[in-house]
Protein backbone atom coordinates (compact mmCIF):
# COMPACT_ATOMS: atom_id res chain seq x y z
CA UNK A 1 0.00 0.00 0.00
CA UNK A 2 1.27 3.47 -0.91
CA UNK A 3 1.61 6.42 1.42
CA UNK A 4 -0.89 9.27 1.27
CA UNK A 5 1.86 11.52 -0.08
CA UNK A 6 2.68 9.11 -2.91
CA UNK A 7 -1.00 8.74 -3.84
CA UNK A 8 -1.35 12.53 -3.93
CA UNK A 9 1.74 12.91 -6.10
CA UNK A 10 0.53 10.27 -8.56
CA UNK A 11 -2.90 11.91 -8.75
CA UNK A 12 -1.23 15.23 -9.55
CA UNK A 13 0.84 13.61 -12.31
CA UNK A 14 -2.30 12.13 -13.90
CA UNK A 15 -4.15 15.44 -13.64
CA UNK A 16 -1.28 17.28 -15.29
CA UNK A 17 -1.08 14.65 -18.05
CA UNK A 18 -4.77 15.18 -18.81
CA UNK A 19 -4.58 18.97 -18.72
CA UNK A 20 -1.40 19.23 -20.78
CA UNK A 21 -2.05 16.17 -22.98
CA UNK A 22 1.37 14.81 -22.03
CA UNK A 23 0.98 11.12 -21.13
CA UNK A 24 3.07 9.61 -18.37
CA UNK A 25 4.65 6.19 -18.04
CA UNK A 26 2.80 3.31 -16.37
CA UNK A 27 2.22 3.96 -12.69
CA UNK A 28 2.63 0.30 -11.78
CA UNK A 29 6.09 0.31 -13.35
CA UNK A 30 7.23 3.20 -11.14
CA UNK A 31 5.32 2.05 -8.04
CA UNK A 32 5.34 -1.77 -8.04
CA UNK A 33 3.69 -1.90 -4.60
CA UNK A 34 0.51 -0.18 -5.81
CA UNK A 35 -2.69 -2.14 -5.30
CA UNK A 36 -6.33 -1.70 -6.30
CA UNK A 37 -7.20 0.24 -3.15
CA UNK A 38 -4.36 2.68 -3.86
CA UNK A 39 -5.58 3.07 -7.43
CA UNK A 40 -9.17 3.88 -6.42
CA UNK A 41 -7.92 6.36 -3.81
CA UNK A 42 -5.82 8.08 -6.49
CA UNK A 43 -8.88 8.26 -8.73
CA UNK A 44 -10.91 9.77 -5.89
CA UNK A 45 -8.29 12.42 -5.16
CA UNK A 46 -8.71 13.77 -8.68
CA UNK A 47 -12.49 13.47 -8.64
CA UNK A 48 -12.71 15.36 -5.35
CA UNK A 49 -10.41 18.03 -6.74
CA UNK A 50 -12.58 18.49 -9.81
CA UNK A 51 -15.77 18.61 -7.74
CA UNK A 52 -14.16 21.23 -5.48
CA UNK A 53 -13.42 23.23 -8.64
CA UNK A 54 -17.10 23.15 -9.62
CA UNK A 55 -17.63 19.88 -11.51
CA UNK A 56 -20.61 17.66 -10.64
CA UNK A 57 -20.71 13.86 -10.54
CA UNK A 58 -23.59 12.70 -12.77
CA UNK A 59 -22.94 8.97 -12.79
CA UNK A 60 -20.42 6.17 -13.15
CA UNK A 61 -18.96 3.91 -15.80
CA UNK A 62 -18.05 0.25 -15.59
CA UNK A 63 -14.91 -0.96 -17.31
CA UNK A 64 -13.43 -4.40 -17.92
CA UNK A 65 -16.95 -5.79 -18.14
CA UNK A 66 -16.17 -8.40 -20.80
CA UNK A 67 -14.55 -11.71 -19.92
CA UNK A 68 -11.91 -11.17 -22.60
CA UNK A 69 -10.79 -7.86 -21.08
CA UNK A 70 -10.76 -9.34 -17.57
CA UNK A 71 -8.59 -12.21 -18.75
CA UNK A 72 -6.24 -9.79 -20.50
CA UNK A 73 -5.86 -7.76 -17.28
CA UNK A 74 -5.68 -10.83 -15.07
CA UNK A 75 -8.70 -9.89 -12.96
CA UNK A 76 -12.02 -11.52 -12.11
CA UNK A 77 -14.26 -8.47 -11.78
CA UNK A 78 -14.82 -5.14 -13.55
CA UNK A 79 -13.57 -1.74 -12.46
CA UNK A 80 -15.33 1.62 -12.37
CA UNK A 81 -14.86 5.34 -12.88
CA UNK A 82 -16.82 8.55 -12.41
CA UNK A 83 -18.83 10.50 -14.98
CA UNK A 84 -18.74 14.27 -14.48
CA UNK A 85 -21.07 16.81 -16.05
CA UNK A 86 -18.19 18.48 -17.87
CA UNK A 87 -17.35 15.16 -19.55
CA UNK A 88 -20.63 15.09 -21.47
CA UNK A 89 -20.37 15.73 -25.21
CA UNK A 90 -23.26 16.09 -27.59
CA UNK A 91 -24.53 14.87 -30.91
CA UNK A 92 -24.03 17.32 -33.78
CA UNK A 93 -21.51 19.36 -31.75
CA UNK A 94 -18.09 18.23 -33.03
CA UNK A 95 -15.54 17.39 -30.38
CA UNK A 96 -11.96 18.66 -30.66
CA UNK A 97 -9.90 15.47 -30.86
CA UNK A 98 -6.79 17.44 -29.87
CA UNK A 99 -8.21 17.72 -26.33
CA UNK A 100 -7.26 14.08 -25.74
CA UNK A 101 -4.15 11.93 -25.68
CA UNK A 102 -5.27 8.70 -27.37
CA UNK A 103 -9.05 8.94 -27.84
CA UNK A 104 -11.20 5.94 -28.64
CA UNK A 105 -14.95 5.31 -28.70
CA UNK A 106 -16.97 2.45 -27.26
CA UNK A 107 -20.62 1.51 -27.81
CA UNK A 108 -22.79 1.18 -24.70
CA UNK A 109 -26.40 0.83 -23.57
CA UNK A 110 -26.74 3.66 -21.04
CA UNK A 111 -28.95 3.33 -17.97
CA UNK A 112 -30.58 6.41 -16.42
CA UNK A 113 -31.94 5.87 -12.94
CA UNK A 114 -35.38 7.05 -11.91
CA UNK A 115 -34.84 6.05 -8.28
CA UNK A 116 -31.97 5.44 -5.87
CA UNK A 117 -30.38 1.99 -5.85
CA UNK A 118 -29.58 0.06 -2.68
CA UNK A 119 -25.91 -0.49 -1.98
CA UNK A 120 -24.43 -3.77 -0.75
CA UNK A 121 -27.69 -5.67 -1.28
CA UNK A 122 -28.40 -4.43 -4.82
CA UNK A 123 -29.79 -7.05 -7.21
CA UNK A 124 -30.59 -7.06 -10.90
CA UNK A 125 -34.28 -6.80 -10.00
CA UNK A 126 -33.49 -3.62 -8.06
CA UNK A 127 -31.76 -2.20 -11.12
CA UNK A 128 -34.67 -2.99 -13.43
CA UNK A 129 -37.14 -1.46 -11.01
CA UNK A 130 -35.07 1.71 -10.52
CA UNK A 131 -34.11 2.32 -14.17
CA UNK A 132 -36.25 5.03 -15.77
CA UNK A 133 -34.97 4.29 -19.26
CA UNK A 134 -32.08 2.99 -21.30
CA UNK A 135 -30.58 4.97 -24.17
CA UNK A 136 -28.07 4.54 -26.99
CA UNK A 137 -24.68 5.92 -26.03
CA UNK A 138 -21.00 6.05 -26.77
CA UNK A 139 -18.23 6.47 -24.27
CA UNK A 140 -15.17 8.47 -25.23
CA UNK A 141 -12.24 6.78 -23.54
CA UNK A 142 -8.68 8.00 -23.29
CA UNK A 143 -5.50 7.08 -21.47
CA UNK A 144 -3.21 9.48 -19.74
CA UNK A 145 -0.72 6.58 -19.69
CA UNK A 146 1.65 6.60 -22.64
CA UNK A 147 0.61 4.47 -25.62
CA UNK A 148 -2.20 2.76 -23.65
CA UNK A 149 0.45 0.61 -21.90
CA UNK A 150 -1.84 0.03 -18.94
CA UNK A 151 -2.28 -2.50 -16.19
CA UNK A 152 -5.20 -2.65 -13.80
CA UNK A 153 -3.86 -0.04 -11.31
CA UNK A 154 -3.10 2.34 -14.19
CA UNK A 155 -6.59 2.36 -15.63
CA UNK A 156 -8.33 2.52 -12.24
CA UNK A 157 -6.21 5.45 -11.06
CA UNK A 158 -6.88 7.14 -14.41
CA UNK A 159 -10.67 7.19 -13.78
CA UNK A 160 -11.06 3.86 -15.56
CA UNK A 161 -9.71 5.54 -18.72
CA UNK A 162 -12.89 7.60 -19.10
CA UNK A 163 -12.91 10.96 -20.87
CA UNK A 164 -16.44 11.66 -22.11
CA UNK A 165 -19.86 10.31 -23.02
CA UNK A 166 -22.77 11.08 -25.32
CA UNK A 167 -26.39 9.91 -25.16
CA UNK A 168 -28.64 9.54 -28.19
CA UNK A 169 -32.19 10.86 -28.26
CA UNK A 170 -34.20 7.63 -27.96
CA UNK A 171 -35.47 6.51 -24.57
CA UNK A 172 -36.81 3.00 -23.92
CA UNK A 173 -38.20 1.55 -20.70
CA UNK A 174 -36.24 -1.55 -19.65
CA UNK A 175 -39.48 -3.56 -19.64
CA UNK A 176 -39.94 -2.82 -23.35
CA UNK A 177 -36.68 -4.33 -24.62
CA UNK A 178 -34.61 -7.48 -24.12
CA UNK A 179 -31.51 -5.96 -22.55
CA UNK A 180 -29.48 -9.11 -23.24
CA UNK A 181 -30.09 -9.13 -27.00
CA UNK A 182 -29.47 -5.62 -28.33
CA UNK A 183 -27.34 -5.88 -31.46
CA UNK A 184 -25.04 -2.90 -31.97
CA UNK A 185 -23.05 -1.76 -34.99
CA UNK A 186 -20.47 1.04 -35.00
CA UNK A 187 -19.82 2.98 -38.21
CA UNK A 188 -16.88 5.30 -38.75
CA UNK A 189 -17.41 7.59 -41.73
CA UNK A 190 -20.17 5.21 -42.93
CA UNK A 191 -17.90 2.16 -42.80
CA UNK A 192 -18.67 -0.63 -40.34
CA UNK A 193 -15.75 -0.90 -37.90
CA UNK A 194 -17.17 -2.86 -34.96
CA UNK A 195 -20.21 -4.84 -33.93
CA UNK A 196 -21.43 -6.72 -30.90
CA UNK A 197 -24.35 -7.45 -28.64
CA UNK A 198 -25.37 -6.23 -25.23
CA UNK A 199 -24.82 -9.61 -23.59
CA UNK A 200 -21.09 -9.12 -24.14
CA UNK A 201 -21.33 -7.11 -20.91
CA UNK A 202 -21.19 -9.80 -18.19
CA UNK A 203 -23.94 -11.68 -20.01
CA UNK A 204 -26.39 -8.89 -19.19
CA UNK A 205 -25.62 -5.16 -18.73
CA UNK A 206 -28.06 -5.11 -15.79
CA UNK A 207 -25.59 -7.37 -13.98
CA UNK A 208 -22.88 -4.75 -14.44
CA UNK A 209 -25.08 -2.02 -12.94
CA UNK A 210 -25.95 -4.13 -9.89
CA UNK A 211 -22.25 -4.99 -9.43
CA UNK A 212 -21.42 -1.29 -9.58
CA UNK A 213 -24.00 -0.38 -6.92
CA UNK A 214 -22.53 -2.97 -4.57
CA UNK A 215 -18.93 -1.99 -5.32
CA UNK A 216 -19.24 1.75 -4.79
CA UNK A 217 -21.13 1.18 -1.54
CA UNK A 218 -17.78 0.06 -0.06
CA UNK A 219 -16.53 3.60 -0.67
CA UNK A 220 -19.58 5.26 0.85
CA UNK A 221 -21.14 6.03 -2.55
CA UNK A 222 -24.70 5.29 -3.71
CA UNK A 223 -26.16 5.35 -7.21
CA UNK A 224 -29.01 7.85 -7.10
CA UNK A 225 -32.02 9.03 -9.03
CA UNK A 226 -30.89 10.83 -12.18
CA UNK A 227 -27.51 9.10 -12.35
CA UNK A 228 -26.21 7.88 -15.71
CA UNK A 229 -24.56 4.46 -15.68
CA UNK A 230 -22.48 3.14 -18.56
CA UNK A 231 -22.24 -0.62 -17.93
CA UNK A 232 -19.52 -1.48 -20.45
CA UNK A 233 -19.00 -1.73 -24.16
CA UNK A 234 -20.88 -4.02 -26.55
CA UNK A 235 -18.01 -3.78 -29.04
CA UNK A 236 -14.28 -3.35 -29.17
CA UNK A 237 -12.92 0.18 -28.75
CA UNK A 238 -12.13 2.08 -31.97
CA UNK A 239 -9.45 4.74 -32.36
CA UNK A 240 -10.53 8.31 -33.09
CA UNK A 241 -8.97 10.41 -35.84
CA UNK A 242 -9.53 14.08 -36.49
CA UNK A 243 -12.49 14.47 -38.87
CA UNK A 244 -14.10 11.15 -37.95
CA UNK A 245 -17.88 10.81 -37.69
CA UNK A 246 -19.14 7.85 -35.68
CA UNK A 247 -22.65 6.44 -35.63
CA UNK A 248 -23.71 3.57 -33.38
CA UNK A 249 -26.92 1.78 -34.33
CA UNK A 250 -28.73 -0.29 -31.69
CA UNK A 251 -31.51 -2.75 -32.56
CA UNK A 252 -34.67 -1.50 -30.89
CA UNK A 253 -32.89 1.40 -29.25
CA UNK A 254 -32.13 3.88 -32.01
CA UNK A 255 -28.76 5.46 -32.70
CA UNK A 256 -26.21 7.94 -31.40
CA UNK A 257 -23.74 10.07 -33.35
CA UNK A 258 -20.41 11.55 -32.32
CA UNK A 259 -18.25 13.74 -34.53
CA UNK A 260 -14.68 14.95 -34.16
CA UNK A 261 -12.75 17.93 -35.49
Amino acid sequence: MLSTQTRTELAARLAAAETNRTPIGPIARDEPDIDVVDAYEIQLINIRRRVADGAAVVGHKVGLSSRAMQQMMGVDEPDYGHLLADMEVFEHSPVDSARYCYPRVEVEVAFVLGADLPGASCTTDDVLEATEFVAPSMELIDSRIKDWKIGLPDTIADNASSAGFVLGEQRVAPSDIDLTAIDAVLLRNDLRVAEGRSDAVLGNPVTAVSWLARKVDRFGVRLKKGDIVLPGSCTRAVDVRAGDRFRANFAGLGAVVLEFD
